[in-house]
């Protein structure tokens, strides 16, 4: 029997940062890792602090009966009323328990909440560039994503995303700091964002709701505050991981925090615990959710990722490659010299530099670079950049 043909043209356009991972494989078994300078994924290598050890180890160790078992879809409460307590700090809003649904990672609960809003049909609209599995998300439940230009900072476009909203809008996701440019929006960005939902919801009877993708919401440089969503908008939910922040990208483990504001609160809450049973996460994982209550305050180094960001920098303007200044996270997204976005990715994997296409996130004529790698490799990276300038013909 033939595959779907939703699934087969999905495939024929598959993930260019998974794709430029496995190429960075192959190449790393001919020439050796130390000889291969891979950008590609934000996989961060960056153990988990200390803390998270001793909590497992702990755990592990527990003979408590039942501690695997199935739990309330939406997690144990005494985890659920940890991670209360953390969002309200983070969001200066006072979440209950009930607030907060555990999710199988951030994707996971975005799926979760995609599900738990859309009519097939609805639109969500998103700031470009974007992280694209968020067009797969949203097709998987029926939704239609729409795009909207950032501003050339890198800044949302509050005009441009208001003039894609319509009676069909569902959702706007936003994701700051930002993947793949590292851009912390400002406070009055989320402020007017807000106020151009609010404006248009008041016109045509339906308020979209903001999701606010927040996976490196605590690695942000230079004292910048990431500021808060769910006190800006009452339809909003935040989405978030211990991806980056404890470096577990792998364990799955992350939670939806809803703003206590929102509309048909206890409906909404029911919905997301409906979704995530029946999408088959069931419930995110049961050692996991224990492990995070007990680490509220903890996170990796972030002045690792600083200095990092600095190495590269300092690679990148010797090379004579323009790039954004990153706030957050830990990529740098870079102009291509002469826009050719795909072909410069190839030219610069002919001198072992694995970069990820800005097509790869609908903003050609960019590249993207992670620098959740070892320093040594990026200072290493210096004479194969200058090269791949010296021989780039554009």
């Amino acid at each position: 029997m033939p595959i779907a043909d939703a699934i087969r043209e999905a495939l024929g356009s598959a993930s260019l940062i998974r794709k430029m991972f496995e190429e960075g494989n192959q190449l790393k078994k001919q020439y050796g890792i130390d000889k291969v300078f891979d950008f590609s994924l934000g996989n961060p290598d960056i153990e988990p602090p200390p803390a998270f050890h001793r909590v497992f180890t702990k755990l592990a160790r527990e003979d408590k009966k039942g501690s695997h078992g199935y739990m309330p879809n939406g997690g144990y409460h005494e985890v659920r009323e940890a991670l209360a307590a953390k969002v309200s700090r983070e969001q200066g809003i006072t979440l209950e328990g009930s607030h907060i649904i555990m999710a199988a990672g951030a994707a996971g609960g975005l799926n979760v909440v995609l599900k738990a809003v859309l009519n097939p049909g609805d639109e969500v609209i998103v700031s470009r560039p974007y992280f694209m599995e968020y067009r797969a998300y949203t097709g998987n439940h029926g939704g239609r994503l729409l795009e909207a230009d950032a501003l050339p900072d890198f800044n949302l476009d509050v005009s441009a995303i208001a003039a894609r909203l319509s009676e069909k809008t569902a959702a706007v996701i936003i994701n700051s700091p930002h993947n793949p440019t590292g851009r912390v929006y400002p406070s009055e960005t989320i402020a007017a964002l807000a106020g151009a939902l609010q404006t248009h919801g008041k016109r045509c009877g339906r308020l979209p709701y903001l999701v606010a993708d927040e996976p490196y919401r605590e690695i942000a440089y230079n004292r910048i505050q990431v500021p808060p969503v769910l006190t800006a908008y009452p339809e909003s939910l935040a989405v978030n991981s211990y991806s980056k922040s404890l470096s577990l990208p792998g364990e799955r483990i992350g939670y939806i925090a809803v703003s206590p504001a929102i509309k048909d609160m206890q409906e909404v809450l029911n919905a997301l615990v409906y979704t995530t049973r029946t999408l088959g996460f069931v419930n995110a994982p049961a050692l996991m959710q224990r492990i995070v209550a007990e680490l509220t305050f903890a996170r990796v180094d972030v002045e690792v990722y600083a200095r990092r960001r600095d190495s590269f920098k300092q690679v990148l303007d010797e090379a004579g490659i323009i790039y954004a200044e990153p706030e957050g996270a830990f990529y740098l997204f870079c102009r291509v010299p002469g826009g050719d976005d795909r072909a410069f990715v190839s030219h610069l994997k002919e001198h072992r530099i694995l970069g990820v296409p800005g097509s790869g996130f609908a903003a050609p004529g960019w590249v993207r670079f992670a620098y959740c790698v070892d320093e040594k490799i990026i200072q290493a990276s210096g004479g194969a950049f200058k090269k791949a300038m010296e021989t780039w013909k554009f």
